[in-house]
């Protein structure tokens, strides 16, 4: 027992090897509730899968500077990573509750057409439009965009127009 103290210390009061040796334990604790949590926590950076993210880190972050007991701050942990996964598998089964903890992708943009009933509701501009196309298609303007789509990660997916496509015959034809 005196070994595990000297090594993680007590209390508030740690030197900066007990801080150390309690950030390796945190560090490997939360890789295995994420691991538990499942893939989706931290690959879909949904607001639903944020929640999990900061959560974690500001309740383990307690045991590594001695502000809260470790078993219970773990068994905290454990319980807002199962509450994740339970919803996210409940999502699974349920469009209504999916689109209700997660949300839904919004069309702000169709041939031309800002849809300013869904950019209000997801509170963009048209300015954030023309900024991922700048970002996502190096363009200036709109004029290769089919329909722009605020996903549900806040991420702005551009859908481009089809391009109108030349016949190799046709080409090879007046050469």
């Amino acid at each position: 027992m005196d070994v595990i103290i000297t090594l993680f210390g007590e209390g508030k009061d740690l030197t900066a090897l007990q801080t150390a040796m309690r950030a390796i334990v945190v560090f490997f604790a939360t890789l295995v509730l994420i691991r538990i949590s499942g893939r989706r926590s931290f690959g879909q950076r949904s607001p639903f899968d944020y929640v999990v993210a900061i959560l974690l880190g500001a309740t383990l972050s307690r045991v590594i500077i001695g502000a809260s007991p470790v078993v219970p701050t773990l068994a905290a942990s454990l319980v807002i990573v199962l509450i994740h996964r339970a919803l996210a598998w409940c999502c699974v089964r349920s469009p209504w509750l999916e689109s209700l903890v997660v949300g839904v992708e919004r069309e702000v943009y169709r041939d031309g057409q800002f849809n300013s009933r869904q950019m209000s509701a997801a509170l963009i501009t048209r300015t954030d439009v023309f900024e991922a196309a700048r970002h996502e298609l190096h363009a200036l303007d709109l004029r290769d965009v089919h329909a722009a789509i605020l996903e549900r990660n806040g991420q702005m997916s551009l859908i481009r127009k089809e391009a109108k496509r030349n016949d190799a015959r046709t080409d090879a034809q007046a050469t």
